[in-house]
């Protein structure tokens, strides 16, 4: 049999019976675990466009259109995964939308758009699921992508989206080609491919590495990977072909119509010397150059010649060091801000101007065998060589592939997280300690603060001792202190940079629905204000204070979706960001002494029409929002389960049923209308706090002879519904779930619409109102990161006096500053849903930052703690993409300079406080010496 207008057509012409949704959805889950249990590199994976496979999630009913590709349901796909009965088979693949239109390429090398995001654009599906979909559906076209292992000491496996594309120029005829290959590949296979589209043999043949158009090195036929011989993304190679034994000459003359040197396979011996350093040979001291990592690609000669010049040149009279750009290969605009900061760092670039290979660690277990340390060397002498020409870090860059690999391929990264990345890894390869000792952690027992806080810092020195440690890297005091047994721990710990929060200038109104769980009043809506970026427990706060709630109540908040709870939101340090404007957000007041009490959830069902003829055989559906109380100790049968669903009930009477008492009776919730601007319910037919439309004795009375409702335990989807009877005994336990059907009965006596149409919690087309700019200073960010608060429950601390793991809450103190001060302003916020950016204006000083309040060792004082801003990494843009851009300060002419990657240029001081601030560089300004018993007077650094 076929499927109409599926397109489920066998090659064959003939016909085969296609599997169900369910069947589909299984056997797919069923591979996608199998390929996660066996990831190695090799493994062909396939690109599917993501508007293709969502059609076919919503055939399959996997929610909203997110497939666990991870291997992990996210936080919006625990919504049961039902088929749904109205989405419709879709046609066949169709990635269409996902290759480069107009490419001149065969069937098996389609280029991808390189603008694509995972997951937005497209999804990555193993070999095994595509066969399946592709014998479902037919299709496509393939887009086959092989997985790689990115790395060295941390291995990660990475599927290549997209290979290397190489632009080769034929010298025979000026001709171009585009070759594309997985960067693993090795330069003998770039040799087959290039010799097999130029019908050329190998041994005729050689290839340049001919980045920028200029000639860099000869590549030479080996198992090199072209990511080890430093090829770039779109970057040139040109073919030579020997002719009657000669090569040919003149192809890549420069500028004066010379034929580019050939880079030489010894260096030449430069009598030149850098920043009044020893005289180096190839960017190292000499006495490394024949040792040092033999048959690296560092070592290789024409890396240090690989942009067109010579490192080691002596700078023209006039040029200004320091005030070379750094050309971008391919979104690594993030890269060169953080490099470009750090090579204007006095200490840093002082430091590997001088010789520092003396302190080269190549025994470091936890370093890079020095490369890294090398590699930033070597580019950081180029930058302070070149003059005003830019450098292609390329040689960097790959030893960033090879030892972070979270930096390879060409998607945007953070600055900061390479920032991070690069000091710890030239702390590492620095390391002046060749065996660290063992040193037994010592609590604090009591002692003095100054004693353990020095101690620490002895312990902290005996194992790590590099020019990273001497001047960016400071100490501050943790305080923990336990919320059961008081327990307090202080330790002292070290840091290299500060992630500041933002406190939040934007405000977020949220409406949510309160509901009594004693059946003493109407369910409400209130709307509060809040801090955007708080927690749940402001929520709370704010609607206790808008409902008026009891000293011996607390709100228990939920989610509503679909007349279900989702999720109970229990955890008071749950970020607010996690709930979306079009959510609906209920809260249920409940008593604070709980413990040992069932909870009872009450989720409300009827016919799909209301009406006689329709309850013999109608559809059911849900309705109205689910009510949670608590029953009492004592309640053991279904008759206790009917009383308290009557209880919640009795607030909903209608006035015109007849009624033994007065279920309106009692004052008017005057709360209610303070703290909501349009409340959806009239408060004057609430019944008052505490009075209840039936009391508990005529509940008993209701209740004792049969059941008031139709009652059934259901489990979390609703699947299963057991009705309950009179004598029905309830299991003792956490958490009871019961479907309440509603007839035509319950319809006559209570008003549904109470439990109908809850109001989201922001509607759109709303613009939250912000605070001027001026009310974020760096103060209030260093404010908020130092600011006593409850550890989240992912970070639970053991108590050593419990023998448990405790949320406690956790103070930070500034102890120890270093000379070079580094914060980070923490622009960037995720959460359940959303990824987001704040652009706000943070107002920071450039000169005289005195944090002199902040430290708290008592001995710090003969240090100064004033310090001179010297650079910036900029952030512009959203999140995931936009650019980064650099300030720095060259010390000796006091003036700033942009550097936007190959681009520098100078900029007023005035102009370098922006609210694309993201990484703060500071220096401490040094303490005049004391002048008689006057107080010490404070100076500019002079480096």
């Amino acid at each position: 049999m076929t499927i109409a207008d599926s397109g489920f057509m066998m090659e064959n012409g003939g016909s085969c019976l296609p599997y169900t949704p369910e069947q589909e959805k299984q056997i797919v889950d069923d591979l996608m675990n199998k390929s996660e249990s066996s990831l190695k590199e090799g493994n062909l994976y396939y690109v599917v466009s993501n508007r293709w496979f969502t059609s076919w999630q919503r055939y399959i009913g996997q929610g909203n259109g997110e497939y666990p590709i991870n291997g992990h349901l996210s936080d919006s796909q625990r919504l049961d995964a039902v088929p749904s009965k109205t989405a419709e088979r879709p046609g066949p693949i169709d990635n269409s939308d996902i290759v480069l239109n107009g490419n001149e390429c065969e069937l098996d090398d389609l280029e991808i758009l390189r603008t694509l995001e995972e997951g937005r654009d497209y999804v990555l599906v193993p070999q095994e699921v595509w066969e399946k979909l592709f014998d479902w559906y037919k299709g496509g076209p393939a887009l086959p992508r092989k997985m790689i292992s990115q790395g060295i000491t941390h291995k990660k496996f990475m599927v290549e989206i997209y290979r290397l594309c190489l632009k080769l120029t034929d010298s025979r005829d000026n001709s171009q080609s585009v070759i594309r290959l997985s960067k693993k590949a090795s330069v003998h296979e770039l040799y087959e491919r290039v010799c097999t589209l130029k019908v050329v043999e190998q041994e005729k043949a050689r290839i340049w590495d001919y980045f920028n158009k200029r000639k860099q090195a000869i590549l030479v036929a080996s198992n090199q990977t072209l990511e080890e011989s430093n090829l770039q993304m779109d970057q040139d190679i040109l073919l030579e072909v020997q002719l009657d034994g000669y090569w040919p000459s003149g192809f890549g003359m420069d500028s004066t119509g010379n034929e580019l040197a050939l880079v030489p396979m010894e260096p030449p011996r430069s009598s030149v010397s850098i920043a009044g350093g020893p005289t180096l040979s190839n960017g190292y001291s000499k006495v490394h150059t024949s040792n040092l990592y033999q048959g690296s690609p560092l070592g290789s000669t024409y890396t240090d010649m690989e942009d067109g010049y010579d490192v080691l040149r002596s700078v023209a009279k006039g040029d200004r060091g320091g005030l070379a750009g750094l050309q971008n290969l391919g979104n690594t605009c993030f890269m060169n801000s953080a490099i470009q900061c750090l090579v204007h760092t006095p200490p840093i670039f002082e430091y590997f101007l001088q010789d520092y290979t003396e302190e080269i660690n190549k025994q470091n277990p936890l370093g890079m065998n020095g490369e890294l340390a090398f590699a930033f060397g070597e580019l950081l002498r180029k930058l302070w060589s070149s003059g005003r020409t830019p450098v292609a870090p390329r040689a960097f860059k790959g030893k960033l592939a090879r030892f972070a690999p979270q930096f390879s391929g060409y998607n945007q990264h953070d600055s900061q997280e390479l920032l991070a990345f690069l000091l710890d890894g030239l702390h590492e390869d620095l390391n002046r300690v060749k065996q660290k000792p063992y040193i037994e952690t010592k609590d604090s027992n009591g002692r003095p603060d100054e004693e353990v806080a020095d101690e620490c810092w002895r312990n902290h020195k005996a194992r790590n001792d590099s020019l990273i440690v001497d001047v960016c890297q400071g100490q501050y005091k943790s305080t923990l202190v336990c919320p059961v047994c008081s327990k307090i721990s202080i330790t002292f710990d070290p840091f290299m940079y500060l992630s500041l929060p933002l406190p939040s200038t934007v405000t977020r109104i949220m409406t949510v629905t309160v509901f009594y769980g004693d059946g003493s009043g109407l369910p409400m809506p209130y709307t509060v204000t809040v801090l955007k970026h708080g927690y749940c427990k402001d929520l709370s706060q704010a609607l206790a204070a808008a409902c008026c709630l009891k000293s011996d109540e607390n709100l228990l908040l939920a989610e509503v979706y679909e007349h279900r709870i989702y999720r109970y939101i229990e955890n008071p340090s749950e970020l607010l960001t996690n709930i979306k404007d079009e959510e609906h957000i209920v809260a249920y007041r409940l008593p604070k002494k709980r413990a040992g009490l069932t909870r009872l959830e009450i989720i409300h069902r009827c016919q799909q029409q209301c009406t006689p003829d329709s309850l013999k055989g109608g559809e059911r559906k849900l309705l109205g929002a689910p009510l949670v109380t608590y029953l009492g100790e004592d309640a053991q049968t279904g008759a206790d389960i009917d009383i308290a669903v009557s209880r919640l009930l009795s607030p909903l009477r209608r006035k015109t049923y007849p009624s033994s008492s007065n279920v309106h009776s009692g004052k008017e919730n005057g709360s209610v209308s303070e703290a909501t601007d349009n409340p959806t319910n009239s408060c004057n037919t609430q019944s008052g706090s505490g009075n209840q439309s039936t009391d508990g004795t005529e509940l008993e009375e209701m209740s004792r002879w049969e059941l008031s409702f139709q009652l059934s335990i259901t489990d979390e989807r609703g699947l299963s519904c057991k009705p309950i009877e009179k004598d029905s005994l309830i299991r003792p336990g956490q958490f009871i779930r019961v479907m309440l059907d509603w007839t035509d009965k319950e319809h006559e006596l209570y008003d549904a619409s109470y439990l109908r149409d809850l109001p989201e919690v922001h509607k759109n087309g709303f613009t939250a109102k912000k605070t001027r700019p001026e009310a974020i200073t760096l103060f209030s960010c260093l404010e908020a990161f130092l600011k006593e608060e409850p550890l989240g429950p992912q970070d639970m601390w053991y108590c050593p006096n419990c023998k448990e793991h405790r949320q406690a809450t956790k103070k930070l103190d500034l102890w120890r500053l270093p000379d070079i001060l580094v914060f980070h302003l923490k622009r960037f916020s995720y959460s359940r849903y959303l990824k987001n950016k704040l652009d706000t204006l943070v107002n920071f000083p450039i000169h005289s930052l005195d944090l002199s309040q902040y430290v708290k060792c008592k001995d710090a004082s003969s240090q100064s703690h004033v310090y001179e801003l010297y650079a910036i990494s900029n952030h512009y843009g959203g999140l995931g993409g936009g650019h980064y851009s650099a300030y720095a300060k060259l010390i000796d002419e006091n003036r700033w300079y942009h550097f936007d990657d190959s681009h520098v240029s100078p900029v007023g001081e005035s102009e370098i406080k922006t609210s694309a601030a993201y990484v703060l560089f500071y220096q401490r300004v040094k303490a005049a010496p004391k002048i008689g018993t006057g107080e010490p007077s404070l100076g500019h650094t002079s480096s």
